[in-house]
C-alpha cells in the first residue's frame, strides 16, 4: 500500500506502507562422498512464481526477529534445528523492480548446514533439491542432474541486472531475482576464504585439510590440484584448530582432523 503525503500544501511522491517482509534463505550443504558444495532450492506451486526454482523463503511473523525466522524456516523445510552460529545476515534486497506484485523486502541470511537431510517437498513446493556450485569461467552454475541454473555473472552490476533481469537467467529462470542473492552469497564466502572461512562449517564440528581445499576450489574456481597441501597448511593454518586424527580402516597415515579456531 502507498499514499501521498503534503508538506506545505504541496504532494511528495507516494511513501510505501508496510511492504511485505520475506526472509530468504541460502542454505549451503557439502556432500563428502561427492567431494561437492550444495545449495538447496525449491520449485514453487503457485503464483505468481509457479514451477520456477528459487531459495527458501518465509515471511516475517508479528511474533519473531528476522534471525529466528530464518531458523524457523530451515526447522519447517529440512526438519534440522540449528544454533544462530550456523546462520548469518547476508544482505538486505530492496529494488523496487525485484519481483512480482505486491512490494517485497528480503532480508537474506546464509545458513551452514552440518548434515545433509533427506529432502521432502512441503507446503508451497512442488520439488526440493540440493544443487551442486560448479564454476564456470566468470559465473558459477547451479546444477542438480537435468536441472542447470547459471548464477549471475561476476560483471554484471546490481542496476544493470535490475533493468533487465531476464536477459541473465536459463529460459525456467530462478525466482525473483535469487540469481543476484546467490551471486551476493558466493562472493560474500569467497572474499573471506583468508580470515573468516565460516562456509566451513558445512563439513561439520570437523574436518580434513583435504576436504578444506576441495571448497576452496569450488569457491576459487579453481583445479583442486593447483591448491597444494603444504602451502595451504602453511597459508591457512592458522585459522585451523587442530582436533585429532580420523578414523580409516585401510593402511598408511590417518589424516588430521580440524576445526574453525574460535568455534562453539
Amino acid at each position: 500500500m502507498a499514499f501521498l503525503w503534503e508538506v506545505n500544501g504541496m504532494p511528495t511522491p507516494e511513501i510505501v506502507n508496510r511492504p511485505l517482509i520475506s526472509i530468504t534463505n541460502v542454505i549451503w550443504s557439502f556432500d563428502p562422498v561427492t567431494h561437492q558444495l550444495l545449495v538447496l532450492l525449491l520449485q514453487r506451486d503457485s503464483a505468481p512464481f509457479e514451477a520456477t526454482w528459487g531459495l527458501p523463503t518465509t515471511y516475517l511473523r508479528p511474533d519473531e526477529s528476522a534471525d529466528a525466522a530464518a531458523l524457523r524456516l530451515v526447522r519447517e523445510k529440512l526438519g534440522v534445528t540449528l544454533s544462530s552460529f550456523h546462520t548469518e545476515q547476508l544482505a538486505t534486497f530492496t529494488n523496487p523492480k525485484r519481483g512480482l506484485g505486491e512490494r517485497e523486502l528480503a532480508l537474506t541470511y546464509m545458513v551452514y548446514l552440518p548434515v545433509k537431510p533427506d529432502l521432502v517437498a512441503g507446503y508451497g513446493a512442488k520439488a526440493v533439491q540440493w544443487f551442486a556450485v560448479t564454476p564456470a569461467g566468470d559465473h558459477d552454475d547451479l546444477v542438480a542432474a537435468d536441472l542447470h541454473f547459471q548464477v549471475l555473472p561476476d560483471k554484471v552490476s546490481e542496476p544493470t541486472y535490475y533493468e533487465n533481469q531476464a536477459r541473465f537467467v536459463t529460459p525456467k529462470g530462478l525466482t525473483a531475482d535469487h540469481t543476484l542473492i546467490l551471486r551476493t552469497a558466493l562472493q560474500r564466502v569467497r572474499n573471506r576464504l583468508d580470515y573468516a572461512p565460516t562456509i566451513l562449517l558445512v563439513c561439520g564440528h570437523q574436518f580434513t585439510l583435504k576436504q578444506a581445499r576441495e571448497i576452496y576450489a569450488i569457491l576459487l574456481r579453481k583445479p583442486l590440484q593447483s591448491i597444494d597441501n603444504s602451502n595451504f597448511r602453511k597459508t591457512h593454518g592458522h585459522l585451523f584448530e587442530e582436533i585429532g586424527t580420523a578414523h580409516q580402516s585401510s593402511s598408511g597415515r590417518p589424516a588430521k582432523l580440524y576445526r574453525l579456531k574460535n568455534q562453539s
